[in-house]
């Protein structure tokens, strides 16, 4: 029975209940220790009934192991490893050490986890149970949160038990108090005299832990009455005292055998025993109930039983008890056990130790393998902690950092980083630091900042390396770019043009940029040309087409942006390069929205979201959250856009973002200007910083200046767009450009032979917005009939696309003429009728994927994608998926 808990019961039956239902649920119970957390997930397995049950604890002394929690906890369903799709399977046994091959991402082992978790739950429910997730291996957590914020419609519950701070941040929480009084009374023996009741309840805080054990710990003349004043200690400490108590009056086999057991924390019978457990000390240890031995694992009662053993014992008993398991575990079998003696070996060393610390960058680099770079990054740093020579400490650092860096722990690379002394002369390990400091100034400071780092230090690779010095310098004039510095850029492209050619487009293209943000925009423009062109992207990596598909679209090219990103994201998805989807998705839906899928692109968008704000990317979040508010103003979502926007605008603002900040204004620009208020959207596209995207927006800004009575304010953005449009030559810019000169000029030739270039292009959006501003200078004219052939023209493509600000402009106009327009329609696109989410499952059902397909490219589980297309069935009146393929297609 749990005595003050009543609430927090009724949630637990709650989102069991929605489980058997169908519905998915996670929650973490979050509290100190003691509090109860473990009760009330023994409570919620009680409540479980026909439901699964996997359970898992994480062990302080594995929490440097990648994987081994999440092995614990997979183990009774990894017979079901099989029917995972093979990149899923694969990178899940590789990380749990079941395969030969590394996971090249752990999001793509949190994919698995999920999938493996939807399968092991079939057709009915699964409850996953996760107790003291501080001390999870930081894979593991990693892998089972991500599972946890993809959960929808499979049936699953995961609920953590977590002490205070940032494990399992982000998901539903459940935050445990001290009891009340009448609750704490109820767990003290009955005959304590009064003002000891009130004493322990006073100074158990309500802790329900404490309040079991501090009785027990009371000698015979305090259980009487004698108190003594107890000192302010955290509640813990209080139990951890009541603790050591009992153990101290343990006779010395059983002592020895806690400390072994402590020390070792796996709990493998064999291994405490070939360290010097005896099992009669074991024995007595369970009779007094600190320990549990259940067939050949031990495991202790509670955790800070566990700490009270380790702590009260004398550091000599401990370093002695970590050689001898040290010792055992070089006779051990088990797969993790170098890894194991490596730590114990470290845990005893008393003074800098080379040998142990080779042992341990062997075991950081039997981590890598699985994936595992956090339990890298501390193996390296303890590794350096135990070198004598300051060189090797440093390349130690440096790698420690480095693999900091890709767990997505940019704070603690940085702090690695900078721990590292400038003695080295390896330049892969100097460029490694410089790239880890410089990643930090990008995510946590800004761009300015990041390339700063680059360029102060870069001389000292180039002294090495060539090859890794250019490369940097790229890397400073991408930074310079977003943060539209056009002195920093020239820096790094003056640098650039010191050293020995290599030869790379890519090279040609950083430099393209630095001439586009000093106004050179022929010359940018010729140079980022070269490196789009198809040969050039030939062998280019994920990364190097991605910088490619970036540069698509100050090119004017939206359709080969499109074309290459769609790879991109088809190959990070396969491959599992999560960090590098988050930035392809962006650029995707961009691309999407300039060529009118708003729908697609809003799909896109928000899969990238997602992916950036679980990597911790908060400059991808801000450059996410400003894109999606632009498709939102196409859309005429008043409300979603600003919200977008404004929120995407304060972290661009605060972190130096100029491209950022270019799309947040211009998406505010647009949405005035569909609202018809002029002033307002030239307030926000005349302060769009200098960028690619200020030459893009530069036509919404004519159109703004000319709207608002203010024609001498177009010519500055006329110039610039006309400048760009001739250089890029493309027919959709061509049409603009010509429009901006009939906006300006009042000229009919000029719109007349807009029109005509939209029928080459591929953006119907401009298209209508050329019509309706033709239609608009026709009706002025007082030329009704040519008015409306125009005006019906924009109204058709602005209901088809879902654009409802510029539709009702368009019927406003139409009505002026004397025409009655039709009621506002989507029969364009019978996929509006369903939410994003449903509309990209939709697609991708309709070209024939598989459910399990489409669920390993939308980070779902299988059961999900079932469960959206069941929902958008009906909404399309269908009833088979082999309807599908006719709907979407006419959409």
């Amino acid at each position: 029975m749990l005595h003050g808990r009543a609430g927090e019961q009724a949630d637990i039956e709650r989102i069991l209940a929605q489980a058997r239902t169908g519905r998915s649920g996670t929650l973490v119970i979050r509290g100190p220790a003691g509090i109860g957390k473990s009760a009330l997930l023994d409570y919620a397995a009680g409540q479980a009934a026909g439901m699964r049950v996997l359970r898992g604890a994480g062990v302080e002394s594995e929490a440097t192991l990648p994987f081994a929690a999440l092995h614990l906890l997979l183990r009774p369903g990894l017979d079901r490893i099989h029917a995972l799709p093979d990149a899923q399977a694969n990178a899940l046994s590789g990380a749990l050490g079941l395969g030969d091959l590394a996971p090249e991402s752990r999001f793509l082992v949190g994919l698995a986890t999920l999938s493996l978790l939807s399968e092991i739950a079939g057709d009915g429910a699964l409850l996953c149970l996760i107790d003291d997730a501080q001390w999870f291996d930081q894979a593991s957590l990693d892998s089972l949160v991500f599972a946890a914020r993809r959960l929808e419609a499979e049936g699953i519950v995961m609920i953590f038990a977590a002490r205070p701070g940032g494990h399992a941040a982000g998901l539903p929480e459940l935050r445990l108090g001290g009891l009340d009084d009448t609750a704490a009374a109820a767990l003290l023996p009955a005959d304590l005299p009064p003002q000891v009741r009130e004493r322990l309840i006073e100074e158990s805080d309500g802790n329900p832990l404490a309040l079991i054990e501090l009785p027990a710990a009371l000698t015979a003349e305090q259980r009487a009455g004698r108190l003594s004043p107890v000192g302010a200690m955290p509640v813990a400490d209080r139990v951890q005292e009541a603790f050591q108590a009992q153990i101290a009056a343990l006779a010395e086999p059983a002592r020895t055998a806690l400390l072994i057991a402590a020390a070792d924390g796996s709990g493998e019978l064999q291994t405490l025993v070939g360290a010097g457990a005896s099992l009669p000390g074991l024995e007595a240890a369970e009779r007094g109930r600190l320990i549990e031995i259940r067939g050949t694992v031990v495991g202790f009662r509670h955790p800070l039983i566990r700490a009270a053993a380790y702590q009260s014992a004398p550091v000599t008993r401990r370093l002695a008890v970590h050689r001898a398991l040290a010792d055992a575990l070089t006779r051990s079998a088990a797969t993790d056990a170098a890894d194991r003696r490596a730590w114990h070996l470290a845990a005893a060393a008393l003074g800098p130790d080379e040998d142990v610390a080779r042992e341990l960058e062997q075991t950081a680099e039997r981590a890598r393998t699985r994936g595992g770079h956090a339990a890298i990054a501390v193996a390296y740093e303890r590794a350096a902690e135990l070198a004598a020579d300051p060189v090797r400490r440093s390349a130690r650092l440096a790698a420690a950092a480095l693999a900091a860096s890709d767990a997505g722990l940019i704070a603690r690379a940085a702090a690695l980083a900078d721990s590292a002394t400038p003695d080295l002369d390896d330049p892969d390990m100097i460029a490694a630091l410089i790239q880890v400091r410089a990643h930090r100034e990008f995510e946590l400071g800004t761009p300015h900042a990041a390339a700063r780092i680059i360029l102060d230090n870069v001389p000292r690779v180039a002294v090495h390396s060539v090859e890794r010095a250019t490369w940097l310098l790229v890397e400073a004039i991408r930074c310079s770019w977003f943060a539209g510095d056009r002195r920093l850029a020239q820096e790094a492209a003056t640098s650039l043009g010191a050293l020995p050619e290599i030869g790379s487009p890519l090279i040609s293209a950083a430099l393209g940029l630095t001439r586009l943000l000093n106004g050179d925009i022929g010359g940018g423009i010729t140079s980022m040309g070269e490196a789009v062109d198809a040969d050039a992207r030939a062998g280019l990596g994920v990364p190097g087409r991605t910088f490619a598909a970036s540069l698509c679209l100050p090119l004017g090219r939206p359709d080969l942006a499109e074309q290459i990103t769609a790879g991109v994201v088809a190959d990070c998805q396969h491959s599992g390069m999560i960090g590098w989807l988050a930035f392809a998705l962006e650029d995707h839906g961009l691309a999407q929205g300039l060529l009118c899928r708003y729908g697609e692109a809003t799909a896109s968008l928000n899969a990238g979201l997602r992916l950036a704000t679980d990597l911790g990317h908060e400059h991808r979040v801000s450059h996410l959250t400003c894109v999606l508010a632009w498709v939102l103003a196409h859309q005429g979502d008043v409300q979603g856009c600003r919200e977008r926007a404004e929120e995407g605008l304060a972290g661009a603002d605060n972190r130096g973002l100029a491209p950022a900040a270019a799309i947040g204004r211009w998406a505010l620009g647009l949405l005035e200007l569909g609202l018809g208020r002029p002033d307002a959207a030239l307030e926000q596209l005349a302060a769009i910083p200098p960028t690619g995207i200020a030459v893009l927006a530069a036509a919404d800004q004519v159109e703004a200046a000319i709207r608002s009575g203010r024609p001498e304010r177009a010519k500055e953005p006329l110039a610039r767009y006309l400048a760009w449009a001739r250089h890029v030559r493309q027919p959709s810019s061509d049409a603009i450009a010509l429009r901006c000169r009939a906006l300006v000029d009042e000229d009919e030739t000029h719109f007349a032979h807009a029109v005509h270039l939209h029928g080459e292009g591929a953006q119907p959006y401009e298209q209508a917005r050329t019509q309706l501003a033709y239609g608009e200078w026709l009706r002025r004219a007082r030329r009704r009939a040519a008015a409306r052939a125009q005006l019906r023209g924009a109204l058709e493509i602005f209901d088809r696309l879902g654009a409802q600000l510029w539709a009702e402009r368009a019927r406003a106009e139409l009505r002026a003429t004397g025409d009655v327009p039709a009621a506002p329609r989507t029969a364009g696109d019978p996929l509006s009728v369903l939410t994003p989410q449903e509309r990209h499952v939709v697609r991708l059902a309709a070209g024939g994927a598989s459910n399990r397909d489409i669920a390993a490219q939308l980070f779902l589980s299988p059961r999900t994608v079932g469960y959206h297309l069941y929902k958008a069935f009906p909404k399309l009146g269908i009833t088979s998926r082999a309807q599908l393929a006719a709907i979407a297609g006419s959409s």
